[in-house]
């Protein structure tokens, strides 16, 4: 499998001679091959718990510190073409209505048997230019966060979106998950309303 071959030679960083742009360019181009899966986590109207996003950097932000800004979290594999995708979208969407509050925050963990790697964070949002806050976390950070019991499996990505009083306000994943928020103008279009929305109640602002 071509996915298993790039493994393998990730595996060897550090250790192997190849150009790190090349191990890089090897890596992304099969991912873009290859296909993410899996199925339902739970979701609905609720508080947003509080996360933190530790980004390969150093740097840790705390979820709630984003209060006033609509935020769409992305849960995401790195091996998934699937997610790579949305990561992109969100790039595109932070370009478009970053300047009035909109704040994407993607959030990388390991998938069963697998082990995504700080260094490996560090190279997507390079590869890719991304730029908004791309963290790290354990998968059990990542359970808690989304509430979901070790009998259920986990649909990647799993998008989260949060309005500006810190309120989720829909998900992908799970009873009542709405999987049309991977798509770009669906997408685009809740975000719109929930910036209309925040301003017409803040009064005063300017």
């Amino acid at each position: 499998m071509r996915d298993q071959i790039v493994m393998r030679r990730l595996g060897g960083i550090g250790r192997c001679a190849m150009n790190t742009q090349q191990l890089l360019s090897i890596f992304f181009a099969f991912v873009l091959i290859a296909s993410g899966s899996a199925s339902p986590s739970t979701g609905g109207p609720r508080k947003s718990p509080e996360f933190t996003i530790h980004e390969p950097s150093g740097k840790t932000t705390m979820l709630s510190s984003l209060n006033g800004k609509v935020v769409v979290l992305e849960f995401l594999f790195i091996r998934s073409e699937h997610c790579l995708r949305v990561a992109r979208m969100l790039n595109k969407l932070q370009g478009e209505l970053g300047s009035r509050g909109f704040q994407p925050v993607g959030i990388t963990f390991d998938p069963p048997n697998g082990n995504t790697g700080v260094q490996l964070v560090s190279y997507m949002v390079d590869y890719f230019k991304l730029t908004y806050p791309i963290g790290y976390s354990a998968k059990a950070d990542v359970d808690t966060y989304l509430g979901r019991s070790g009998n259920q499996t986990l649909n990647i990505p799993q998008i989260v979106v949060i309005d500006r009083t810190g309120m989720i306000r829909a998900t992908s994943g799970g009873p009542g998950g709405d999987p049309k928020l991977e798509d770009e103008n669906s997408l685009r279009n809740l975000i719109n309303n929930l910036l209309e929305e925040g301003k017409a109640s803040s009064p005063n602002r300017r």
